[in-house]
């Protein structure tokens, strides 16, 4: 009985050694369990399951939002980069979005625009937009075909 203490002892000895020599930097860079976030929730997919779609923020516009009240904390893009995987190839595209850009083409072009680029900012996951917002960001583009999925 006496050896298992011991034994007991320097394991536990062993394990406060490890956990003091964690620097400080990798215990900040720890994500809390509020901060997580299932990148299946960032990705969407197209209707035949062959695609996979993923939207990174890169710019945001300085306007405030019209009525916070009743719509909350919203936040308008204006450029984003959009990677698209292809399932049977593995192919991955990239390609960067002006938004604001391609909603006056459409406006000029259409005589209409569709694209709503006001996102609630709770849907801005580690800087991608939830994969239920992608259609609302690409209707535009998808109109003038400059993307297709």
């Amino acid at each position: 009985m006496a050896e298992e203490d011991v034994k007991t002892e320097s394991s536990s000895e062993n394990i406060e050694s490890l956990l003091e020599t964690v620097s400080d930097a990798e215990v900040n860079s720890r994500i809390s369990f509020e901060e997580f976030t299932d990148e299946r929730a960032l990705i969407s997919h197209d209707a035949f399951g062959k695609k996979q779609m993923k939207i990174k923020v890169l710019e945001v516009s300085d306007e405030n939002p019209v009525l916070k009240w009743k719509f909350g904390d919203r936040v308008k893009v204006t450029k984003i980069m959009i990677t698209v995987k292809h399932l049977t190839t593995q192919q991955v595209e990239e390609a960067e979005f002006d938004i604001e850009a391609i909603e006056r083409e459409l406006a000029e072009k259409r005589h209409y625009s569709s694209t709503n680029r006001w996102i609630p900012a709770g849907d801005i996951k580690n800087g991608y937009v939830v994969g239920s917002m992608h259609t609302r960001l690409i209707s535009d583009a998808s109109a003038l075909d400059y993307i297709i999925f």
